[in-house]
């Protein structure tokens, strides 16, 4: 699209450290009237490859991810919000369903995007990693917000939620470098978020969940089908699952 075609979407990237994907991101948003970045404390040049791509770029130091992601939906021009991780891309077919939606002023407050999720370098159809399964509130009305959730935020939606058919390519782990870097802090944080609101853990959470992962993962859900890559995900997800419990757990324990 031109720039007198562009979509009146406003679109949303929360991104810290992020300069090795979030070119690619940006550039597949091209078709929307604005991309805005809001980051904070990038030790790389993520702050320079946004404005380079077009991006508006926001700083402001970080609460949550909803917390960033709301700062940046609050200076948003547009009715409609398209919110992306760095890590993922707006497909062509999305794209064009998304601009249909917005110009014909639909009755939905609030879209479902699927996602094709990529790792170490093939898509992963099982397992719970599937389109189907993973389908987060990811367009909606500039009204909402986010909530303030450390792990797991979503959209307090107002109204009606529907589903596109389109779908976001998210590759979150490109290695398992980053698997980890991640796995560290999502489990910490999980962990301080339950720990807070009084959730209290066994041992025997620790023992009993983290198999019953592996089991749900690459059997009920057929992780098996994705092959070595599929096993490999169904044993780090069993070990996620104890990372979290085993926090909640001591945090549960130095309290006493």
């Amino acid at each position: 699209m031109s720039n007198l075609e562009r979509a009146p979407v406003s679109a949303v990237i929360a991104a810290r450290n992020e300069a090795a994907n979030i070119e690619a991101c940006i550039a597949t948003l091209q078709w929307t009237s604005e991309v805005l970045v809001v980051e904070n404390d990038s030790t790389d040049e993520t702050a320079e490859v946004a404005r380079r791509g077009g991006a508006i770029l926001h700083h402001t130091p970080f609460t949550t991810i909803g917390g960033q992601r709301n700062f940046a939906i609050e200076r948003a021009r547009n009715e409609w919000v398209l919110v992306l991780d760095a890590d993922e891309k707006c497909t062509p077919e999305l794209a064009r369903e998304i601009s249909a939606i917005v110009s014909r002023n639909s009755g939905a407050s609030a879209y479902r995007i699927g996602r094709r999720n990529y790792f170490l370098g093939m898509e992963i159809k099982h397992g719970g990693w599937s389109g189907d399964r993973d389908r987060p509130v990811r367009l909606f009305r500039k009204s909402m917000r986010y909530d303030d959730s450390k792990v797991h935020e979503h959209v307090v939606v107002d109204g009606p939620v529907a589903a596109v058919n389109g779908r976001l390519e998210h590759t979150p782990y490109p290695s398992l470098n980053e698997y980890f870097e991640k796995f560290n802090r999502y489990s910490r944080g999980w962990a301080e978020q339950n720990h807070a609101r009084g959730r209290r853990v066994r041992m025997w959470d620790v023992v009993v969940r983290p198999p019953a992962r592996f089991v749900s993962t690459y059997l009920l859900r057929g992780g098996w089908m994705d092959g070595s890559r599929g096993a490999l995900l169904a044993c780090l997800s069993a070990a996620s699952v104890m990372a979290k419990y085993a926090r909640l757990w001591e945090m549960s324990v130095r309290r006493k």
